[in-house]
């Protein structure tokens, strides 16, 4: 398989590789992500994850693979990112509550020595309970979500905040492993 290289600073994806067993170095990306978009395309969250390899390549000194990764929140074929401040968590939780939507991981691989690429969205469902005001500015207040596309992080939502999810759970908190794997191959 070779060297791999993650090129996020994400704790959850890093904490998902080594729960998978890879050995890998973290070169976070240098990209600068496009927040501008907000229609929904795979097209559009596959350049991001392509981009945020892409980048790290010159900073790696031998033959590796890079992984970027992009995770978006999707509601009504809109793109919820990282939420702006407190306040832009709450409204966006907002629109989350009682509803469905998904969430949507991109994966790239760059071959740093042939520049070849490969890459797959993954999509999964959550659906949240209907939320009261209390419980979502107990969340913002007490959880921090605002590193977090959507506003939450599904493996630290207390109960009664998720009503059902189906697909990948890691998925949701932002790597596939399946999808990783067929892509190192």
């Amino acid at each position: 398989m070779g060297k791999i290289i993650l090129a996020s600073s994400s704790p959850r994806r890093r904490d998902i590789l080594k729960q998978y067993n890879y050995t890998f170095e973290i070169i976070p990306s240098p990209y600068v992500e496009d927040h501008t978009q907000t229609d929904f395309s795979y097209e559009f969250i596959e350049s991001l994850a392509c981009n945020k390899a892409l980048a790290v390549i010159p900073l790696v000194k031998e033959p590796c693979k890079i992984v970027g990764a992009d995770t978006v929140v999707v509601l009504d074929n809109k793109i919820l990112g990282k939420p702006e401040g407190e306040n832009g968590a709450v409204d966006m939780l907002k629109k989350l509550s009682g509803r469905k939507h998904q969430v949507v991981t991109a994966i790239a691989v760059v071959n740093s020595q042939t520049g070849e690429i490969k890459k797959q969205a993954v999509t999964s469902e959550v659906e949240f309970e209907p939320l009261s005001d209390e419980q979502i500015e107990f969340y913002v207040k007490h959880f921090k979500p605002l590193d977090k596309a959507g506003s939450y992080g599904i493996q630290e939502m207390p109960e009664g905040y998720i009503k059902s999810y189906s697909g990948s759970l890691e998925n949701i908190i932002g790597l596939c492993p399946k999808a990783l794997a067929e892509l190192l191959r």
